[in-house]
């Protein structure tokens, strides 16, 4: 009894050594080895390319607050906004905003609903005042909370405000939108998309 006793107690000990630390330290060592960017987060200057941001404060002198800039899927957006005063995380609120934690997830919000009505309502009158004719993914969350993406044709509506704040030609904008445009991985699953933190990092060389 004692010798299985003190095999069994010597395999748990060489399990948890193995999968418990060596595992992990060589899974750690080969992400940084082959992948450091994407194991460190995928952190530029400004943020990360893997968590969408809130660009709808962005200070643009002389214009509306965030024209300046291409804005993503609208989950910590006007009616989705955190609301310190109410303790609100709002919709979609992923990160910390306005002193408020948010929360990673959609809305639940079926298309009966009338907070999700006047919502949307709320989206296109803020993108109409900003002078973008704006798509549906302009105006509804994602599911994740924390879409850092947006499709090629959600960037080009937005050129109007942003060569207006900016000065830039519109030319040179589609030209810009087409260089950060990735296309469908491997070349077939999904559709082309851009990246809306490296999108606004390449239009702040162009100033």
């Amino acid at each position: 009894m004692l010798v299985h006793l003190r095999r069994s107690l010597v395999l748990a000990v060489i399990c948890l050594v193995f999968f418990g630390f060596v595992y992990a330290f060589a899974g750690t060592g080969v992400a940084q080895l082959l992948f450091k960017n994407q194991a460190d987060g995928s952190l530029t200057a400004n943020g990360s390319t893997l968590i969408g941001q809130n660009w709808a404060a962005t200070k643009c002198p002389g214009n509306p607050l965030g024209s300046c800039v291409f804005h993503g899927r609208p989950d910590d957006t006007g009616p989705y906004a955190a609301n310190p005063k109410t303790g609100a995380a709002g919709g979609d609120n992923p990160l910390v905003a306005n002193g408020v934690s948010g929360e990673s997830g959609a809305t639940n919000l079926g298309p009966r609903s009338k907070v999700l009505k006047a919502d949307t309502k709320a989206l296109v009158a803020y993108w109409h005042k900003l002078g973008v004719n704006p798509t549906p993914d302009l105006v509804t969350t994602s599911g994740s909370g924390v879409d850092p993406d947006i499709s090629p044709l959600d960037a080009t509506v937005q050129i109007p405000m942003v060569a207006k704040a900016t000065g830039i030609a519109p030319a040179k904008l589609r030209t810009l939108i087409a260089s950060e445009s990735h296309g469908a991985q491997l070349g077939f699953l999904g559709s082309s998309y851009i990246d809306v933190l490296q999108l606004n990092e390449a239009l702040a060389k162009l100033h």
